[in-house]
């Protein structure tokens, strides 16, 4: 098949951005609609250097849809998501740090044994493994876009509802935070919406 590399190096760019879309949906949707399971703000950057790190992706792949990617630019997007798993890195550490002592329940259901922050961490040293081993290989896998027109459609698909996940998360975070410059450590219910006298 003519240019599979490409080819394949572009779906794995889409399947990075629907990876952390079902991450950060699952994480709202389930755990903190679902189960009342408020995110602390530690919680909340890990979501936002998912949401950076997906960046990369995202403009890599609109890159190549348009028909504008080229070496740099997908050395650029390589170089976001980098960047945005370090920090995603580092943060969620220092959440693994803080109930890493042996009785510590640690915050959070626990999925196969490990809180999310813990699997969180696990995505983010993927990335930097993912990123890095496609800098190894130069332009080996630098994405080539798909001509048939489902496949184009259902790459917009997904970088749409990455664009509407970040949206969603800041309408959440705002009405947990409410009109403060904080998030609570514990949080225990939406601050806005004590704030506007809807709940207590």
């Amino acid at each position: 098949m003519q240019n599979l590399p490409g080819k394949l190096g572009f779906w794995a760019q889409v399947a990075f951005i629907g990876a952390y879309v079902g991450i950060l949906s699952t994480a709202m949707f389930v755990f903190q609609f679902g189960m009342n399971e408020m995110p602390c703000p530690l919680c909340i950057t890990q979501r936002m250097a998912m949401i950076a790190a997906s960046l990369g992706p995202v403009y890599i792949v609109t890159q190549a849809l348009r028909n504008r990617l080229v070496t740099t630019r997908f050395m650029v997007g390589l170089g976001m998501a980098i960047v945005g798993a370090v920090v995603g890195a580092i943060m969620s550490t220092r959440q693994v740090e803080l109930h890493i002592l042996p009785g510590d329940p640690g915050y959070g259901t626990a999925i196969m044994g490990m809180h999310l922050y813990t699997w969180a961490l696990v995505t983010f040293v993927v990335v930097l493994v993912f990123a890095g081993a496609l800098l190894l290989f130069g332009t080996e896998f630098q994405p080539v876009a798909p001509d048939a027109r489902w496949a184009r459609t259902l790459a917009w698909i997904i970088v749409w509802a990455f664009i509407a996940t970040i949206a969603i998360n800041m309408v959440v975070v705002f009405i947990e935070e409410g009109f403060t410059m904080y998030l609570p450590d514990d949080p225990t219910g939406y601050v806005l919406l004590q704030q506007l006298g809807i709940t207590k």
